[in-house]
């Protein structure tokens, strides 16, 4: 990793530090990648969050990607205005709005899945695929997950 000319040797041997500079190097690969399918990282995390839970409300969604709810709403326009998603009375009350993904959502989210795979197999290029899932063995530990 090439040197960064303000951070002090000490700190550049903290995990922490490390952690966060390879964080920013993948964050910058992926939106990256993303941006060549025409979506922004926050866009990309509330769509796969949907995916996940579809039918899924917009407070629940919300809440499962830690982003405050009228974030979450303006998201929802964009990728609703760019027919990525739906929202129609939940199924469990109608009084709530359900987010689906739409057909063309499902194939933005499988090409963004292939993006971000390149952008991490790019950020972890030189690595081998034992090392790879070492790695994330590593991280989900350091991550509590």
């Amino acid at each position: 990793m090439p040197e960064t000319p303000h951070a002090p040797t000490l700190i550049r041997r903290l995990p922490s530090w490390l952690l966060g500079r390879a964080a920013a190097r993948g964050r910058a690969l992926v939106a990256e990648a993303l941006a060549e399918e025409g979506l922004r990282m926050w866009h990309h995390v509330v769509l796969a969050a949907a995916s996940d839970h579809q039918p899924v409300a917009q407070a629940e969604l919300a809440r499962s990607v830690a982003l405050d709810p009228k974030d979450v709403v303006g998201i929802l326009n964009d990728l609703e205005r760019d027919g990525y998603v739906r929202r129609e009375p939940h199924p469990a009350d109608r009084r709530k709005n359900a987010v689906r993904l739409t057909g063309e959502g499902e194939r933005l989210l499988a090409r963004c899945a292939a993006a971000a795979e390149r952008a991490n197999d790019a950020l972890l290029d030189g690595f081998t695929a034992r090392e790879k899932a070492d790695f994330v063995a590593l991280l989900e530990r350091a991550a509590r997950l």
